[in-house]
């Protein structure tokens, strides 16, 4: 690999990097502690399987904003400037949360306003998706973009992993106090935004054919097979085992470990991921990619199916259980609870494979001008496996039971892996992120060439 600067040496990443770092612990720590009060909430009138699909209707509230808005989202992304997108989403969070602090506070909270919440935390991600997708390949030089990658899923993953541990135990302090602090971090993520000097921008385009830009994206990934593969292959992969919304019933009512395993099982993908996003900042991937892509998956769907049986082989097996406490803090001590653990780490490790090759090829293989459009069709696909995905294990939940719905979620998971290695053979054959030739402004009448 021929030498490049590292995006730390470079002020701008610098500040993209710890706003992003801030403000992912905080959406993270908001993830899990509106998760938790909704089940419990929902538990107090409903039954296991009632309150997981009340679950599962949390992560369609944030699927509608960003299915109904992601086509214009990418238009806005290549249109205006990326980091006042992102600096008026973080605003819109700041005030999310400040909004359920002060709901938490004063006794006030209801499943409406948490509901509402999850609606403003759809739009800010909306926008906020394909503008940050977009600006970080403006903040380093092009042969450091794969190295920027990695070290920017850092942010993310360490953020997944910070977060919901945090959020468990400011939760066990109290409810408003996590969402305190969320503010709090928000308003970090923002101040870091705002250091962010002057970056490079897509020009402006005069046609006036705004719906005709916007169908280019999409036109792009559906001609650019091997773009088109990665993204379809985590949409599907993630919307059948993405086990994380059932968390809050497995840490109540399987595991029975409460609000801080809670937190402790919503930060395993995140260990796992974080530790291959690390590896990957100093040894980026450079060879067989697509086939580590497909490996990855099936390892990840292997892992979600080992973690929804784990309770069950364990409680087969007769193991006993325990809890240790440390002052304030309690250590599981727990066959079921850490295989399940171990499981999701595996899985976070897998899916940050997968992470890491999808958005490469994505960023490498698009021009510049294009970027949002694609990064917000990209968004789309992932919001369709993650929120809706949440939604589909609320229904699988309520039918198989939480169990039930994430073995089915795992095996999916391999299924869909296998047809996708035979439906694009372009994925399977991809050696390195290398693209062909791309055209560095938007090509006449929506061509683009794969």
């Amino acid at each position: 690999m021929a030498d490049h600067i590292h995006p730390f040496r470079i002020a701008n990443f610098r500040s993209y990097w710890l706003s992003r770092f801030s403000g992912t612990i905080a959406v993270s720590a908001m993830s899990i502690v509106i998760g938790w009060q909704v089940y419990n909430l929902a538990r107090e009138t409903m039954d296991v399987r009632q309150a997981a699909f009340m679950l599962g209707m949390i992560g369609f509230a944030q699927f509608v904003p960003l299915f109904l808005l992601t086509p214009i989202t990418g238009l806005v992304a290549d249109s205006v400037d990326r980091r006042w997108i992102v600096r008026g989403t973080t605003t819109l969070l700041v005030l999310t949360a400040g909004a359920l602090w002060l709901l938490t506070w004063s006794g006030h909270l209801t499943l409406g306003a948490l509901f509402a919440a999850a609606v403003a935390f759809g739009v800010a991600r909306a926008f906020s998706g394909p503008a940050y997708s977009a600006l970080a390949p403006n903040l380093v030089p092009r042969e450091s973009l794969p190295t920027a990658i990695a070290v920017s899923s850092i942010a993310w993953q360490v953020g997944t992993i910070a977060g919901p541990s945090v959020g468990g135990l400011l939760y066990a302090i109290h409810p408003e106090v996590a969402y305190g602090v969320a503010t709090l971090l928000f308003v970090v993520a923002l101040g870091f935004m705002f250091l962010i000097g002057p970056v490079p921008q897509p020009a402006a385009q005069a046609d006036h054919r705004p719906l005709a830009r916007i169908a280019e994206g999409f036109r792009y990934v559906r001609r650019n097979r091997l773009v088109q593969a990665a993204i379809t292959l985590d949409l599907f992969a993630v919307l059948l085992a993405g086990a994380t919304s059932l968390l809050p019933v497995y840490a109540r009512d399987i595991l029975h470990v409460g609000s801080q395993g809670l937190g402790v099982l919503a930060a395993g993908m995140g260990i796992g991921a974080a530790s291959t996003a690390i590896w990957f900042s100093f040894r980026p991937m450079s060879r067989n990619v697509g086939v580590k892509m497909l490996a990855a998956v099936v390892v990840f769907g292997l892992s979600i199916l080992t973690f929804g049986i784990a309770a069950h082989i364990t409680g087969a097996l007769g193991l006993r259980s325990s809890t240790v406490r440390l002052g304030t803090m309690a250590v599981f001590i727990h066959p079921a609870f850490l295989l399940s653990l171990l499981a999701l780490i595996v899985a976070g490790g897998a899916d940050m494979v997968s992470v890491y090759v999808r958005q490469s090829l994505i960023q490498l293989h698009t021009p510049d001008a294009m970027r949002g459009r694609v990064s917000a069709v990209s968004q789309l696909t992932i919001s369709a496996s993650n929120e809706l995905g949440e939604f589909e294990s609320g229904v699988m939940a309520s039918l198989l039971g939480p169990v039930g719905a994430v073995v089915f979620g795992g095996v999916g998971a391999i299924g869909v892996t296998l047809l996708w290695s035979r439906l694009f053979p372009e994925l399977r054959r991809a050696r390195t992120f290398d693209p062909p030739e791309i055209l560095e402004t938007e090509p006449e009448h929506g061509e683009a060439k794969p």
